[in-house]
């Protein structure tokens, strides 16, 4: 059932109300003045049925999530920071402070996944809005943008080949034993010595023992493959249940060194391998993600997930594309580093490389030169908005990571930009009520008494 609107009662004996103990002129008080949260409640509403028990507010919801890419926190980090904060709980519309959960935690992955990342992307878009309004952002910004790539990393294990067969044998095993069939031989005992002498030999150096203790534990991993694919064989059912993992194991047995697509992790089979030439890592691995962030704010305008592992050029359409979709502003001038020589860009916008020199003008080459500002942007949004490490699963968590990461970087400068006008404010007052403290007496004219 859609979610039902809190109600806004005018006074409880035994309950403190929020706006009489915290501070009106907190920031994140003034921004929930300004976000839209009727339009979240008509857009998600028509993901919800008509009957059943009321859903959760969508402003908690919505407001749940943007805190917690905000302060680059977990859902059950958010949830218990929530209880503990009478700010957090005004942001999200409550009228009287709350003493216990709002939700159980794993409740924000079930309306991540019913919203969908295609409509989570309303987020960021409010973000924008929220920027103009604040003046965070200006609006003749819009048309110029710098344009980046980075690697949002998945929470996988580093990925080797002897604990890949290791965890795909000892998941083999534990479906078959779930699902009744009864297996010649197990080899969970003789696969974990296995894996554990691979990595013996490869610390010693003795790279010769260690591939052939590695061909034996693919081995193990062949032959219970084998031997559940004849179990199975005329069972529909089964081959139903076993359809996705079956298909997982045949190609980690199939690939090759040097293949593409290989695959990394068998609960995060979308994990692609990268290598962006830093020093300090040379590969990573996650999914690739296009950044169109304002030339001179800094303030992110469109973040998008790819699937696969492709050429930087070969994203830049489809970041301008979705920048322009987000803000409603054709882009004038894309500012882009040397990896995206020789794109495949064909619209309006100039696209001008990072080293270029000729038909720039003075302004043209300040912007360019700004085009290097983006770094720190994508910094931030790694270290303090979740950007760095994705724990949602799939392709979709990817997108909705991606999505909400940069939602958090715009309010946390928004946030920034009220707080910062708030104490001017406040300094102004204070100093006119200094200079009044200091002027004269006036006496008026004085007649001499001689």
């Amino acid at each position: 059932m859609r979610p039902s609107k809190q109600s806004r009662r005018s006074g409880d004996l035994f309950r403190e109300r929020l706006d009489s103990i915290i501070d009106m002129g907190h920031e994140l008080v003034r921004l929930s003045a300004m976000v839209p949260w009727s339009d979240f409640e008509d857009s998600f509403g028509r993901f919800y049925k008509p009957l059943g028990r009321p859903a959760k507010s969508t402003r908690l919801m919505v407001g749940l999530h943007y805190l917690k890419h905000v302060y680059n926190l977990s859902d059950e980090q958010t949830v218990a920071r929530w209880v503990e904060n009478p700010y957090w709980q005004y942001f999200c519309g409550l009228e009287f402070f709350q003493h216990s959960l709002p939700i159980d935690p794993s409740l924000m992955t079930r309306w991540r996944k019913r919203i969908g990342p295609d409509e989570l992307e309303a987020l960021l878009q409010a973000t924008v809005a929220l920027g103009l309004e604040s003046k965070t952002v200006k609006a003749s910004s819009l048309a110029r943008v710098t344009v980046d790539t980075t690697v949002q990393e998945k929470a996988i294990a580093h990925p080797t080949d002897s604990q890949l067969y290791l965890k795909a044998l000892q998941t083999l095993v534990r479906q078959a034993k779930k699902a009744g069939i009864k297996l010649r031989q197990s080899h969970t005992r003789l696969a974990k010595k296995a894996a554990t002498q691979v990595g013996r030999y490869a610390h010693a150096r003795q790279f010769k023992r260690m591939r052939k203790a590695l061909k034996q534990l693919k081995t193990y991993l062949g032959r219970v493959y084998r031997d559940i694919e004849r179990k199975i064989a005329g069972d529909e059912d089964q081959k139903g249940r076993f359809a996705h993992l079956m298909a997982l194991v045949k190609r980690l047995l199939d690939q090759q060194p040097k293949d593409k697509n290989k695959l990394y992790s068998l609960h995060a089979p979308e994990v692609v391998c990268i290598g962006k030439g830093k020093v300090a890592k040379h590969y990573e691995f996650g999914c690739k993600v296009g950044l169109a962030a304002t030339n001179k704010e800094g303030f992110f305008l469109a973040a998008k997930a790819f699937e696969g592992n492709p050429y930087d050029g070969h994203t830049l359409a489809e970041s301008l594309a979705a920048c322009e979709a987000m803000t409603g502003v054709v882009v004038q001038r894309a500012y882009v580093d040397k990896g995206y020589r020789g794109h495949d860009y064909e619209g309006d916008a100039a696209v001008m490389i990072s080293g270029q020199r000729r038909g720039l003008t003075p302004q043209m080459k300040r912007e360019l030169k700004r085009r290097s500002a983006i770094e720190p942007m994508i910094g931030h949004a790694k270290s303090d908005g979740r950007l760095g490490r994705n724990y949602l699963l799939g392709s979709d968590g990817d997108k909705t990571n991606a999505t909400l990461a940069a939602a958090g970087h715009n309010l946390r400068l928004i946030l920034r930009r009220l707080r910062l006008l708030f104490a001017l404010f406040l300094r102004l007052i204070l100093t006119q009520i200094a200079n009044q403290n200091r002027k004269p007496p006036n006496f008026g004219h004085q007649t001499s008494m001689a």
